[in-house]
């Protein structure tokens, strides 16, 4: 059980990293109202912190997120093993246009989705939100939205045709299918399957690769690979070069071809 006087998001930075955890286990980390906000809050505020190169997003206890939870605040939409079979109360108002699937597809800092456990609905949503995904051997991803009566709210209907490929993403979500881990690596849907225990440790260490690595030419990167999604290929490359120019005006640029002729690992300051 979480001690009920600790936060039901956890926010942590270190070695240019930010850690977000999802902190309620006692119900397998469905996302409350207040979580909505907090969890907002805490990338907001991961993206404009200069000492922040990379976010790693998590979950405490064994599921990741198991979905919205209107019980008191959310719709309880996932894996659940707790027996609770209560109907949620009718949601009539629910507005998540502004809420942390739009802000994750904005944010210029990259985004490592650690899957300590499983996933469904709204926190399947978040992971494919992210830009790369770690998962546990152990752990499962559910897009059941459609046996639940509803569909994939916050992007999983834009992200997933473009993993997947339509036939793929249709026949997932239309189906309402539960993936074990190997069949996401085989699809496409995470980069790394590892054990339970080295989920963390994978994560984090590919975020130092990251926050090792100039952090205005990694955020300009991530931006264009979004922008490219949406664009023909002469705008983007003129796009492209706009973000160059900066770049080449920058000390990183500098130290970054300094230290490849001195044969020697660079100290990249973000400016």
């Amino acid at each position: 059980m979480t001690d009920a006087a600790a936060p039901e998001v956890l926010y942590d930075v270190a070695d240019h990293i930010a850690t977000i955890t999802f902190n309620r286990p006692e119900r397998q980390n469905t996302i409350s109202g207040p979580m909505l906000d907090a969890f907002t809050e805490r990338l907001v505020e991961a993206n404009g912190d200069d000492e922040v190169r990379a976010m790693v997003i998590t979950g405490s206890g064994r599921f990741f997120c198991a979905g919205l939870d209107l019980r008191g605040g959310g719709i309880a939409s996932g894996l659940s093993e707790d027996g609770d079979s209560e109907p949620p109360a009718p949601v009539t108002n629910l507005d998540l246009r502004d809420t942390p699937p739009t802000v994750l597809h904005g944010l210029d800092k990259p985004t490592i989705c650690a899957l300590n456990g499983s996933a469904a609905g709204y926190g399947l949503d978040l992971a494919l939100g992210c830009d790369i995904r770690i998962m546990s051997d152990a752990a499962k991803l559910s897009a059941a939205f459609t046996a639940r009566g509803v569909l994939p709210e916050s992007g999983g209907t834009w992200i997933l045709p473009r993993l997947l490929g339509w036939s793929k993403a249709a026949e997932l979500v239309f189906a309402g299918r539960t993936l074990g881990a190997e069949e996401c690596l085989s699809m496409g849907l995470v980069s790394k399957v590892v054990p339970a225990d080295e989920v963390a440790g994978s994560a984090r260490s590919l975020a130092e690769e990251i926050a090792a690595n100039a952090p205005l030419a990694v955020q300009a990167t991530k931006r264009m690979m979004r922008m490219g999604m949406n664009e023909n290929f002469n705008d983007h490359v003129h796009h492209v070069f706009l973000q160059l120019l900066p770049l080449f005006k920058s000390a990183d640029f500098r130290e970054g071809m300094a230290a490849f002729l001195e044969r020697r690992a660079p100290e990249f300051k973000g400016r």
